[in-house]
């Protein structure tokens, strides 16, 4: 897949895939590279770019409150995700987490509990390019617990995540880490709690707090626009 990008307009598109819009048509042609400028019918310019993980995050199909840019970017800081990693996944959603995962060179196992939003995301996945190396599962992680092992990184956006956590001895490699996202802190005490009593070590948790900067001519200061909070992170790591 590749962008057609001009001034604030963005379209998400494959090789030989045809683009309409009030500004002509065209067809992307097999061949094509990042950096190309395309014309439509009418003279108009696109420019070609390669998809990074914002942009898929702005053009995938979205079933529900997707994980922010910010909060991945914590995930793999705090854990070390790299390629080559074995991951568990738990509450897929849309799969930006996932799909981030994915093209960092790591092999994603996530779990989805609804039909749909698992179509949704395997989807999406191929959209990211990365559909070989994520397997989207439908169904309940808890129901497969018995069955997985040998994880480097324990991922979970999930309500039960305090009960996922519990087995994450068995789940993960020595030294593996266990990544949880909530909106919600009474789930992340429950989950901190569950850490603990797993004999976990280096247990953290963050509230994600991110602020826009505006400057303009009259002075500079965050912006007054949106919400500043997305969420609360808990690590912890297996002996």
């Amino acid at each position: 897949m590749i962008l057609l990008v001009r001034g604030d307009r963005e379209y998400l598109r494959a090789p030989g895939e045809e683009l309409q819009t009030d500004l002509g048509v065209l067809t992307v042609p097999e061949d094509v590279e990042p950096g190309q400028t395309l014309e439509t019918h009418l003279g108009e310019e696109f420019v070609v770019r390669e998809p990074r993980g914002p942009d898929l995050f702005n053009h995938f199909e979205r079933t529900g409150a997707p994980m922010m840019p910010r909060d991945v970017g914590l995930v793999v800081g705090h854990t070390g995700a790299a390629s080559g990693d074995r991951i568990l996944d738990a509450g897929t959603g849309t799969g930006v987490l996932a799909a981030y995962l994915g093209r960092i060179g790591a092999d994603v196992t996530t779990y989805e509990r609804d039909p749909d939003f698992a179509g949704v995301a395997r989807e999406n996945m191929r959209l990211a390019g990365v559909d070989d190396a994520v397997d989207v599962r439908t169904g309940d992680v808890t129901d497969d617990l018995d069955d997985l092992s040998g994880f480097d990184l324990l991922t979970l956006d999930t309500e039960d995540a305090p009960g996922v956590v519990a087995h994450a001895a068995d789940l993960l490699v020595s030294g593996g880490f266990v990544a949880v996202y909530s909106p919600f802190v009474e789930n992340s005490r429950a989950t901190v709690e569950a850490a603990r009593e797993a004999d976990l070590s280096a247990i953290d948790t963050y509230e994600t707090i991110q602020r826009r900067m505006d400057f303009g001519e009259r002075g500079s200061r965050p912006s007054t626009a949106g919400v500043g909070h997305t969420g609360y992170l808990t690590f912890a790591r297996n002996e």
